[in-house]
């Protein structure tokens, strides 16, 4: 009996000792993506954007993050100068464009819908062959976080202008 009654009170403190996060996860969608170790020019551009911090947020936020190979892909030079102090609005645009208000799972989306992004913009979902963003293919779906979900895509987004 004394031992049951130790073992239930050494599990509710250790419960009550461990921070309250929401799902779960203990991670923001920031630091996330940076612990992916992937990301790593996706980083660079929230931190020139000046957008680290309200990733960081209360949110929930739905992130289609493109990976270090689809920032390469793009052509030479472009990442060097959108991250130029003097386009900090045009990439401000384009991860803005990235990102959805609210928790979007995979089992959320369905064929054809648009979705909103912060941006302004509408993203199109096409689900009949796998699960593409606009001309993205999301290749990692549901990575969740303490302040939404991280959905890993192979091209960056860009919005029309």
């Amino acid at each position: 009996m004394f031992r049951r009654t130790f073992l239930a009170a050494t599990a509710a403190v250790s419960m009550m000792a461990m921070p309250a996060f929401a799902g779960g996860h203990s991670k923001d969608i920031v630091d996330t993506a940076v612990e992916a170790g992937s990301f790593t020019t996706l980083a660079a551009a929230l931190e020139a954007a000046g957008l680290v911090e309200t990733l960081k947020g209360e949110g929930p936020f739905t992130v289609f993050a493109p990976t270090d190979e689809a920032f390469a892909a793009l052509p030479e030079g472009t990442v060097e100068m959108l991250l130029m102090p003097e386009n900090k609005d045009q990439l401000v645009a384009i991860l803005t464009y990235h990102v959805v208000a609210g928790k979007v799972m995979s089992t959320d989306l369905t064929d054809d819908m648009m979705a909103p992004t912060v941006q302004g913009s509408d993203l199109m979902v096409d689900l009949s062959d796998g699960v593409k963003v606009n001309e993205a293919t999301v290749t990692t779906a549901d990575i969740e976080a303490s302040n939404g979900v991280i959905h890993v895509i192979d091209a960056v987004l860009m919005p029309a202008e």
